[in-house]
C-alpha cells in the first residue's frame, strides 16, 4: 500500500501551526466516519501517517483522501492502517482547472449522467457536486 501524494498548497485548512496539525486531521477524519476505529494520526512535515484498523478498502482511501485533501498536507503513509482486501477496482483522479463531475464520469463510464456515482463515491471529500477545486484528489468506483 505504502504512500499516497497530494498537492501541499490547496485543500481545506484545518490547522495554523504543525504542533497541531495531527490532532485537528484525525477530528476531521473522525467526523467523516469513514470507518476507521482505534485512529491514530501523526504529521511530520507535510507527511500524514495513519494507523488503526479500517472497516474496508473503501474506508481506508476515504480516510486517506479526507487526509490528504488538507492544505498543508503532502503525503499520506498508510502502513500502520490495516485494511481487508478491495472488493472493487478504485482509480485516482486528480481534478484539472474546468473539470466538472459530469465531464469526469463521461471521461470514465462513457456517460456524463453517471456523476453521481463519482459524487457518492467521495462525500466525505465533496459536499456539493458543484464545488469541485484543481489539485483536489477523489476516488473513480470502477467496479
Amino acid at each position: 500500500m505504502g504512500l499516497f501524494d497530494f498537492a501541499k498548497e490547496i485543500g481545506n485548512k484545518l490547522f495554523n501551526r504543525d504542533a497541531e496539525a495531527a490532532e485537528k486531521i484525525k477530528q476531521h477524519i473522525e467526523a467523516a466516519n469513514p470507518g476507521i476505529s482505534g485512529l491514530t494520526v501523526e504529521f511530520n512535515d507535510g507527511i500524514v501517517a495513519l494507523s488503526g484498523q479500517a472497516a474496508s478498502a473503501e474506508a481506508m482511501e476515504k480516510a486517506v483522501l479526507l487526509a490528504g485533501n488538507v492544505k498543508g498536507v503532502s503525503d499520506v503513509k498508510v502502513d500502520g492502517l490495516q485494511t481487508p482486501p478491495a472488493k472493487e477496482k478504485v482509480e485516482y483522479y486528480i481534478i484539472k482547472k474546468g473539470d466538472t463531475l459530469s465531464a469526469i464520469a463521461k471521461q470514465f463510464y462513457g456517460k456524463a449522467n453517471d456523476y453521481p456515482k463519482i459524487f457518492e463515491a467521495n462525500r466525505e471529500v465533496i459536499k456539493d457536486a458543484n464545488l469541485i477545486y484543481p489539485g483536489q484528489k477523489i476516488r473513480i468506483p470502477l467496479g
